[in-house]
């Protein structure tokens, strides 16, 4: 009998590889690179978790979170950095 094998659920993320819950940044990050961001904006959008469970997960508060989809919509992954954030406004 052949066995099944379960997928993990996974979505692309920003840099066009698949991204999965044990993949995303770790629950304790506090450096908050572009790039981290803009996985964890994909992984929303693509339903691998809630809003509300990313803002438990990673502290975070749904205004940080919402500005930084802002920031991906209007700009893309340069919106995120943080050195650029004037200059995106």
């Amino acid at each position: 009998m052949a066995q099944m094998q379960t997928r993990e659920p996974s979505v692309i993320g920003p840099e066009g590889i698949p991204l999965t819950l044990a993949t995303l940044p770790p629950p304790n990050t506090e450096r908050w690179v572009a790039r981290r961001k803009a996985e964890l904006v994909a992984a929303v959008r693509g339903g691998l978790l809630s809003l509300e469970e990313a803002c438990d997960r990673y502290n975070l508060s749904m205004e940080e979170f919402l500005s930084w989809q802002r920031q991906v919509d209007k700009h893309g992954l340069r919106g995120l950095r943080v050195t650029r954030l004037q200059s995106y406004r």
